[in-house]
């Protein structure tokens, strides 16, 4: 939810689905973040992405540079003997991100942060928000906001079904909640990549 004196607008956000992820030189997990909102500070108003631990300690790091004044919240502690294959680390660590996510939405100095609108609402790298956020690429944050959920529309056999992502209870974790409601606020994997082509055309030379 958003402070008080932004009444009647709300934020909701859900990380779930956790999913392991192949790679070179070890596996790892990634997650979904649903967001729905009614807010003016995001330009879209229901999204999905997918981002992996390692991006929330970033995105912490980039936040905490821009608002030194600010305590920011903890993100779960990254455990030696956290095991990607343990169903209740797993859903211990995908809480911890949610509860992140939603405190820092709770401040508008860390919502005007154009990085955290490109980690929630995009797919671009770590290195292409930095460029992104910092004026160093062809288009603007908003621009590559809407690129993404163009990108990454529903088909429309699925609109009926698009309320579904927010209707999760916020106390839900990602492994504990199987119910079918859930499955229509899974993203097409290839978007994560199709879409930076899709950036790329649409951009002005």
């Amino acid at each position: 939810m958003l402070p008080k004196e932004r009444k009647g607008e709300t934020i909701s956000v859900w990380v779930r689905d956790p999913k392991i992820q192949k790679d070179v030189w070890h596996p790892y997990l990634d997650y979904e973040i649903c967001i729905h909102t009614n807010s003016m500070c995001f330009t879209v108003k229901t999204s999905r992405v997918r981002r992996r631990f390692r991006e929330f300690v970033w995105l912490r790091q980039k936040l905490q540079s821009n608002a030194m004044l600010i305590d920011l919240p903890d993100l779960p502690p990254k455990s030696p003997f956290f095991n990607i294959n343990n169903a209740h680390n797993v859903a211990q660590r995908a809480r911890g991100l949610q509860e992140f996510l939603n405190k820092v939405m709770q401040c508008p100095l860390l919502l005007s942060d154009s990085r955290l609108h490109l980690f929630l609402q995009t797919q671009l790298s770590l290195e292409e928000m930095e460029a992104c956020a910092s004026g160093q690429t062809k288009y603007t944050v908003s621009e590559a906001i809407q690129k993404f959920a163009s990108s990454n529309r529903r088909f429309p056999a699925e609109e009926e079904e698009q309320t579904s992502c927010h209707l999760l209870p916020e106390s839900s974790s990602a492994l504990e909640t199987k119910h079918d409601y859930l499955h229509s606020c899974k993203p097409a994997q290839e978007h994560r990549e199709t879409w930076k082509t899709i950036l790329a055309h649409s951009s002005p030379k």
